[in-house]
Parts: structure tokens; sequence; C-alpha cells
């Protein structure tokens, strides 16, 4: 069986359309009153557009082989606001194979432990609920609160229960997959969800369809949209849909993309969204993660602001979340009895027989007739490697990587091969390679793995989830700065481009609001009960930055020091301490607070 692989030619293009200034196909938004909206959709069936869809105080319509500046001309008009590019939006995400057997047991994916998820426990009866725009829930994979699960339908995509590809169910299985000893168990388990499938066949959508969810997130009381797509361009009425939701209480979170470059992508790019980078289970960024900077403006107006920039991390590398059923692969294998850790790359099935090295598998080899091939990486395609493998007479293969860590990988577009194939790591070539006899097999599964940004957005959205649901008083800001403030610092010292403020972490998030309220400072600027001040003076000294800290009003015999919500040093209450950052650019929030206690100091910013 060959494998529904996101890394398709749509899904590789991600931001490829982020150069251009309309759409490619002539597609615009028009925004007008809602009470003259008939008028002017008249008008333009009239001057030969086609109204692709309605929604509040807006709609859009195609206008074949018309740019943007004829479309204004034609539709001058008074009761006519606005008119500008309809902006194609794509999901983003990268494929990658699967390991584990989630199908007879539940797993804990990586990031849950990484951001502390499981230190927290989710608060059902909170009413939260989390608004998914993508390509679908789809309604065979059984590990999710399906009572507790709402949608969309939409005319141009189909029934938001039908999956439009794996990407939306692998992404709301991170959000909110139930814990019920069966696959895997989500950031905020059982979370009521609302689900807007936006993505058309071809696997995207539109600027105009994420304002219209929107309107329909807010519609069903959703607290959180999360968003795992973007793309090119920005316009304003999508904009002003997230800024009217976060100013309403909600949170918007989307994604960075995929592209490993300093590309701005879009809904992400927006003020009031919180854009959302990718990390390892090692803490690493994820070389495809995308890294705007976080500077607007030219010359002597350039500015700084860290909303339209990477301000936190989640796991993304590798995710192992939900599937349509039978959509992934279960891939497992042995070496003279003893399991081996691998990774599917293609065709269902098995095989079991004698071990047989074929170096390179360059050519075929009559010595692999009847046998399970052994082959290195290197030289020649995996498919290339695998058919040589099958033309010998082999009944499954096993490729060892060339290099350290499980080796990830596809037959092609154009497989031609029908036996097992599966990789490994270069560490367990020495067994492997020891061994006399293996067994491979490749078997559909309702669970896999993805990589992307798109894998960390959910994440961070579900532990958004799990933490407000401790502190339904909060607004979505609250929990948005909540998480920055305490999000573990990776990468270069203090914010950067990369990381934001760091890897969010869920426990800390929940200690912090309880510790110092919804608005960060315990309800009373950040000093209950004392008057704990902070000054800060930043400067450099031969390239490196020095932060000068000092204090009045602690009253216990030691101090606790933090800087961007982490304790960085416990030291005597002498009123003064330096903190040395090293050779360091971005922005570092310090407070003071007596030691072991939220009496703290309002926090102070230096900037370098």
């Amino acid at each position: 069986m060959k494998k529904t692989m996101i890394r398709s030619a749509v899904a590789l293009a991600l931001l490829s359309g982020a150069t251009q200034s309309m759409a490619a196909d002539d597609r615009y938004i028009i925004q007008v009153d809602n009470d003259k909206k008939g008028v002017v959709k008249a008008l333009a069936k009239k001057l030969g557009g086609e109204v692709n869809m309605d929604s509040n105080g807006f709609f859009a319509a195609t206008f074949a082989g018309k740019d943007l500046a004829t479309v204004k001309g034609l539709l001058n008009n008074p009761h006519v606001k606005l008119v500008e590019a309809d902006q194609r939006r794509y999901p983003m995400g990268l494929y990658n194979d699967d390991l584990g057997d989630p199908m007879s047991q539940q797993l804990t994916p990586y990031a849950v432990y990484q951001s502390q998820a499981n230190q927290v426990t989710f608060n059902a009866n909170a009413g939260m609920k989390v608004c998914v725009i993508d390509s679908g829930l789809d309604a065979s994979n059984p590990d999710f609160n399906w009572g507790a699960i709402t949608g969309d339908n939409d005319s141009g995509t189909g029934n938001w229960f039908d999956n439009g590809g794996p990407h939306g169910t692998h992404v709301a299985g991170t959000i909110g997959a139930a814990d019920n000893n069966i696959g895997v168990v989500g950031m905020a388990p059982g979370v009521d969800m609302h689900i807007i499938k936006v993505f058309n066949a071809a696997g995207w959508g539109y600027s105009s369809d994420l304002a219209h969810a929107t309107n329909l997130c807010s519609q069903a009381g959703a607290n959180i949209i999360s968003m795992s797509l973007g793309g090119g361009g920005s316009n304003s009425i999508e904009s002003n849909a997230f800024a009217d939701f976060t100013a309403a209480g909600g949170l918007v979170v989307a994604a960075a993309g995929n592209d490993g470059n300093s590309v701005r992508s879009y809904p992400a790019g927006y003020p009031s969204v919180m854009m959302i980078g990718a990390n390892d289970a090692d803490n690493n960024i994820a070389d495809f993660s995308q890294f705007p900077s976080c500077t607007s403006g030219r010359g002597k107006n350039v500015t700084e602001d860290e909303t339209i920039c990477v301000e936190v991390t989640a796991g993304g590398v590798d995710t192992l979340s939900t599937y349509p059923a039978g959509m992934a692969a279960f891939a497992s294998a042995s070496a003279d009895g003893a399991g081996v850790e691998v990774s599917a790359m293609e065709n269902t099935g098995s095989a079991a027989g004698d071990l047989y090295f074929m170096g390179t598998a360059e050519a075929t080899d009559s010595g692999a007739a009847g046998k399970v091939c052994l082959i290195d990486r290197g030289v020649i395609s995996f498919h290339d490697k695998v058919a040589n493998c099958e033309a010998s007479g082999g009944l499954g293969a096993i490729i060892v990587n060339n290099e350290p860590g499980m080796l990830y990988g596809t037959l092609g577009d154009t497989n031609s091969t029908s036996i097992p194939a599966v990789g490994t790591a270069l560490e367990d070539r020495a067994a492997l390679m020891a061994a006399t006899s293996a067994t491979v097999t490749i078997s559909a599964s309702d669970y896999g793995y993805m990589s992307g940004t798109s894998m960390a957005t959910p994440a961070v959205s579900g532990i958004a989830a799990l933490v407000w649901s401790n502190h339904p008083e909060c607004t979505g800001t609250d929990i948005r700065n909540a998480l920055k403030a305490t999000a573990d610092d990776q990468g270069a010292a203090g914010k950067d481009v990369y990381f934001g403020y760091g890897i969010v972490k869920a426990a800390d998030a929940d200690a912090y609001l309880t510790a110092n309220g919804c608005g960060g400072d315990g309800g009373n600027g950040g000093n209950p009960g004392t008057d704990v001040t902070l000054d800060a003076n930043g400067y450099k000294s031969r390239g490196d930055a020095y932060v000068d800290l000092s204090w009045g009003g602690a009253a216990t015999s030691m101090v606790d020091i933090y800087r961007n919500g982490q304790l960085i040093t416990t030291t005597a209450n002498d009123n003064a301490h330096t903190d040395s950052l090293g050779k360091v650019s971005g922005s570092f929030g310090y407070q003071v607070c007596e030691q072991g206690s939220s009496v703290c100091s309002t926090t102070v910013t230096v900037s370098f």
C-alpha cells in the first residue's frame, strides 16, 4: 500500500506563494456593509464575478483574468469599503514514518512530557473549547471524545467529519485525543473541539475562508483558535477577524511555517495571533522552523514587536498522533528474535527468513533469494535498493542509516516494488550484521508521525486549553503572556527569533498564574502585600551584555531573581546583583522575589 504523504507537491509548496501580491486564480475579498451586500453581490455578478463565499461584512468573488486594480475600478461603488487579494493558505506539515504500536496500547508523545502537560490535570468542567481550522477530523478514528466535538460543513470542502487528508486529524489528536487506554493522549485530553474544514481537494484554502471560519468559531463559543496553516501576503479583513476574536477574550495560535527561513507567514504574522515555532525531542530548534524578525518599519521608523515573530516553540519533529483509520503505517522488525526499532518506508506485508547482507545493493544478488535483505544506505536511491533486493528474490528489506539516528524515508512517488521495506538506525547496524534471521512487518494503522510547525501549533493550543481550564477567569491574552513568561529559554540566552521566549511549560505556566494571578502580578502590581521595587540597567562591555539589578523592600534574607520567568539565581538580599549574559541580543524581563514566595517586584525589561 502506498502511504498518503503530506509532503506532496501541494504541501512542499507551503509558502511558495509568499511573494505573490494577488491570488493566482483572480479571487478577491470585498468588504461591504451587510445591509448593502445584496446590491454589491449583484453588481459583482453583473460585471462577470463569481461569488465564492459569503460571510459577515464581506464576501469573496473570482474575476477571471482581472487584476486587483481592475476589480477595484469595476467595484467603484459607495457601498464597497475595501477590495483586496484573497490569499491562499496551505497546511504546514511534513511527512514522517511511524514507530510504536498505539493500536494496542496508549502511548504518550514526547512533547507531552517535554511541555509538562502530564503534570497538569485538565479541568473538563471549565468550558474550554478549541476551534480547529484545518482539513477536517475524520470520524473513523476512535481516539476522541466525539460527544464533545462539533463542526461546520462547507459546500466547497465537504463534511467536517470527513478527512481532506490526514493533516487535520493529526492536528486534532495532538490537541485533544482522549485518555482512554488506546492510541495517543492529547495535551488537553477530551477537550471540546469545533472543527472547520477549509482545505479543498487540492489541499489549500483562502484567507477569506479563515476570516469566515473565525466568525464561525466565535458563534460556536470557542476560546481558542488553532491554525496549522499559512501563506504569503496579509490582508486587513483576515487580520481584523483575528483581532476581534482576541479582543473578545480569545486566543489565536498559528504556525510559523516550514521553509526554514526568515519569511513572515500569515496568519501567524498578525499581532493578534501567537506565532509558534517547532523544536525536537532534544530541545533543538527544528531546521524547517521559520524565524521572521521581530522588527517592522524602515530607517528611523523601525520598531520592535514581539507579536509578529515566534513567541514560543513546542515539539514538532516526529510527532505521533491520530490518523484517519488505516491511512498511516505501523512497522516492526526483529533480528534473531530481538526487537529492532524501525520506520516504515513502503509496502504493507510481512517477511521472515535468513538475513542476507547486500552492501549498498547497487546490483541484483542471487544470494538474497528467499531472504530478508540487509542494506546500507548510500550511492543509489532507496527505491533502487529495494527493487534490486526484490529482483534478487528477496522477501523484505531493512535499510541501515549511514549517520547516527533513525532512517526515515520513502520509496518515491513512482514506487514499483511490493516487498515490505523499513529503515533503521546506524546504532543497530552491528547487531543486525551479527544476526542470522529477521522478520519485517508493515501494516495499516490509525496513528502516525508527522513533522512541522503544524505539529507544534496544536501542542501549544492544547497546552493553552489545559492551563486555561485551571484558570477560567483569565483571558486568552493572559494565557498567552503566562506561556511566554514561563517558557524554557533555549538557544541564545534570552528571547531570540528561533525559539522566541523558549519551549512552553504547562506546569510552570499553571504555577505562575496561581502565584501571580491572570495579569501576572498577583492582582497587586506584581507585589502583593509588600513594596519590592526593582531597577535594571543594561549595558555592554567588549561586546558582552550585562544587567545591573538594584532592588529594595524584600523582607527575606535571600531573594530569587528571575529572567524571562525562569529562576536564574537565589542570592543574598543585599539589594544588588549583576547578570552576565554574554554576546546576546533581544529583550530580557527581570523580577526579584522574596525567596520561595510569590511576593515579587514588577517585571522590568531590558533590551539589547
